[in-house]
This record gives C-alpha cells, structure tokens and sequence, in this order.
C-alpha cells in the first residue's frame, strides 16, 4: 500500500500539466479542485478501490473535465415541445417581451430600489409594486413576496400563529417539493384544525370547529388533483358568510393565479382572481403561472390584514428582489390595459386553434420526412392549474421503434427539446411552440432521427 500512495502525483506536477494551464479560471480554484482530486484517491487507495494512482497527466485531464463542466453548467434553453403551458420543471411561464425589458433595464445599473428620490431617505421596495399591484387587481391593499409559499407562510405566521385555523381534510395539499399544507402550518405557529372527510365537507363541519380560538378560516385550490365521485365541499360565498358571521377572517390560497374566466378557451370552472377576492378577505397565488410572470407570492386583501403582514419580521426573510419587481411590474401593467395577448401564457391559451394547427404544418413540412404526420392532440395548463382539464391543441407525430432513445438525445441538444412519447410515437404538440422556433426545432428533430426513422 505504500507503494500506492507513493504512486499519487505531487499538486505541483498536476498544476503543470497543459490540461489545467490553458483554463481560464483561479489559479487557486483550479489547485483546491486538483487537492480534492488528490484526497479522493487517497481514500480510495485506503479502502483497495485502488492499487496504483492515475499519472499527472491523467488527474489532470480529469479535473479539467469537471471544472469546465461544473463552471459551465447554467440553464440551458428548451423548446417544450410537450404539449403543458406552464411547464414547472422547464421554468413555468416565459416572461412577455415588455417584461424582459424592464428586468434588463433594472440589472443594467442602479435603480430607486429602497430609496425616495423625493424625500432623500430611505423608502421601501414594496412601493414600486405594492400599488400597481393593487390597482391592477382592486383590491384594498396588496403585498408581494418571493412565492407563493412564502406568502402562505406569511398569511398564517400573521393572522394565525396560536390560533387554530380551520381547514378541510380535502384540502390539505402537497404540491411539487414535498411542501405540505399541514407542515407549513405547524412551521407558522398556526394550530390545524382538520374539518370534514376527505371527499365530503360542509359548512356545517366549519361552523362545529370554530371556537374562541379560531384565528382564520382557509380555503386551498387542489392545485394537482381533483377529488370525483361521491364529494362535497364548501364554495367560497358560503365561506364567506359564515367568516363574517363570527368575525373571523378567511383566506384562500388560490395557488395559480388565473386573472380572468377561461371558460371561452375550453377550461371552465377555475378559480379567478376576481371570484376569489370579491369572497375572501386575503388570498394568494402565484405570479409566474397563468399570471405569466415571473416568480412571485402575490397577496390580496383587505388592507389592516395586508398592512400586518408587511410589518411581520418574517417579510423581510421573504422578500421579492428588484429583477421580479421589474419584470411583474411590466406584466401587471400589460393585463391592467387589456393587452393579455401579449403575455406568453396567455396568448398561447387564448389563441385560435387554427394557429396551432398552422404551427404544426409548417413544422411537418420543414421537417421533411416520411412518416410525420399533423396530428389533433389535448393541451393542458400546467402549473397546478386545471389539472383534470386539457383543451384542443396540434402536433406533429413521428412514429418510430427508437422514440425513447431519439428523445433522449433531442433532451440533450443545444437548445434542448422535450416532447411526449406515446406507444412508441413522438408527438412534439405545438402549443407552447413558439413559431419562430419551428425551423431549429425541425433541424434538431432531424439530427436526432439520424439516419431515418
């Protein structure tokens, strides 16, 4: 074994080797990358993983591997090829034009951030979205935070921490990340108080659970699943009446953040903004799902409630930074002057399906190959929103015994692409395709296909 361990090159030989002279970082980075390398084989020649250690030349085209790959590595575009508009896992919604200016606009240089250019002191970041906000949506005040978990946090922690908070077993949610209804309600201090069945509640089980420690009556939108069958639950106006019966507040976590009706686009029967608000005296969701903005908890509500939270030191912890405000500022101001089309999720959700289907057909005939045909296919929202619904969408259909093996390396080009497979068929649905991306989606279909189909 002593062998071995004199077999492991020195640092310095490895730090002269050409593989690591020719990269353009730290000298230092570079050498505790090296040092680490060097440990590991140490442990592995202790526990007879090894005999012998790699040359020089060797470790040092090893380590240079990695640094590049771990110092390169970053967010890599995708075209979502797969048919979910709020795609969660490929970064939700894509920003709207006038948004992405705004936030290159505030990272550019300096900004009146917390400052009061007026008053020559310090002013806070919320007054360059807390009104906007407000105005947008009318409701007495408004505050926002970095997402909507925070700002469930920040709902109960205010309202509710040592009180007991009402909630129906039907409701208490887990959605992506393990983040649990009933676990953020233990971390905010609030004390659950579980109401009804699982498929069946009412308002009667509500009005039996309150009592003179009852500090907030919650509503929660299934964001991923729906309960079928023999159900029941409490709509928001009976809620509401029975919320204001006893003076106790009620909150609805809405999730997704759906600003208007989308019956007339094929997905009826969702919350909205406007529903959830005329009934609660808070709510929250999300800025960067149907909204189609960026990442942000948007609270709603009447404004003693409101102003609460904003003084709650917990605020601070969940605070939105100045590129979100930028950019949520830029789309509260598109939906507030009726220019909803020109928000990526929107438009893609409004739009005529003749639109889709000419997508798809420009698609198949820049793809120009046997086998692909346009094929009709269902859409859905994504996101937690609808998530039993789906509405009418276009794709192209390629039919091949490798679809597994092509979409892997469709996923591992530059930019990416990810589809659907279905029974050994890829069908790249063109919902959320957008169409000036058509000619490099066909070129990267094609060089996954290889040598045919």
């Amino acid at each position: 074994m002593k062998d071995a361990y004199r077999s492991i090159p020195k640092v310095d030989v490895v730090l002269k080797e050409s593989a690591l002279a020719d990269l353009p970082y730290s000298p230092g980075l570079i050498k505790r990358a090296v040092q680490g390398e060097l440990e590991k084989i140490r442990e592995s020649i202790a526990s007879g993983g090894l005999r012998e250690s790699p040359d020089a030349f060797r470790v040092a085209s090893g380590v240079a591997q990695e640094i590049v790959a771990v110092m390169e590595s970053g967010l890599k575009e995708v075209i979502n090829a797969a048919g979910v508009v709020v795609y969660t896992n490929l970064g939700r919604a894509p920003l709207a034009k006038d948004a992405v200016e705004a936030v290159i606009a505030a990272a550019r240089g300096y900004s009146d951030l917390e400052y009061d250019l007026e008053k020559g002191a310090r002013g806070s970041r919320q007054n360059h979205i807390r009104p906007v906000t407000r105005y947008c949506f009318g409701a007495e005040d408004a505050l926002v935070v970095n997402n909507n978990a925070a700002a469930v946090l920040l709902v109960l922690s205010t309202l509710a921490r040592g009180k007991e908070v009402i909630v129906s077993r039907g409701e208490l949610v887990e959605i992506g990340g393990s983040f649990r209804m009933p676990e953020v309600m233990s971390m905010s201090g609030a004390l659950m108080r579980e109401v009804g069945a699982t498929n069946r509640t009412r308002l009667s089980d509500y009005r039996s659970a309150i009592t003179d420690n009852t500090g907030l009556i919650v509503k929660v939108h299934r964001s991923n699943f729906a309960i079928v069958g023999f159900s029941e639950e409490v709509e928001l106006r009976e809620l509401s009446g029975l919320a204001r019966e006893f003076g106790i507040p009620l909150y609805t976590d809405m999730g997704s953040g759906i600003p208007f009706d989308l019956t007339p686009y094929g997905i009826p029967g969702e919350w909205t903004i406007p529903g959830c608000l005329e009934f609660s005296d808070v709510l929250s969701f999300s800025g960067d799902k149907v909204l189609g903005g960026p990442q942000a908890g948007i609270i709603l509500g009447k404004a003693g409630l409101v102003e609460q939270m904003a003084k709650n030191p917990l605020h601070r912890a969940m605070r939105i930074d100045k590129l979100a405000i930028a950019s949520l500022s830029a789309t509260l101001r598109l939906l507030s002057k009726g220019r909803c089309r020109d928000v990526p999720v929107l438009r893609m959700i409004m739009e005529d399906i003749s639109e889709v289907r000419s997508r798809a057909e420009k698609l198949k005939r820049r793809l120009r190959i046997g086998g692909a045909e346009v094929v009709p296919t269902r859409a859905v929202v994504g996101g937690g929103s609808a998530p039993v619904k789906s509405f009418p969408s276009f794709g192209v259909l390629i039919s091949t015994p490798r679809a597994a093996a092509v979409h892997a390396r469709l996923r591992k080009g530059s930019p990416a692409v990810v589809a659907r497979i279905e029974e050994d068929r890829l069908v790249f649905d063109m919902k959320a395709v957008d169409a000036g991306l058509i000619p490099v989606l066909a070129g990267k279909i094609r060089e996954a296909l290889g040598d045919g189909t």
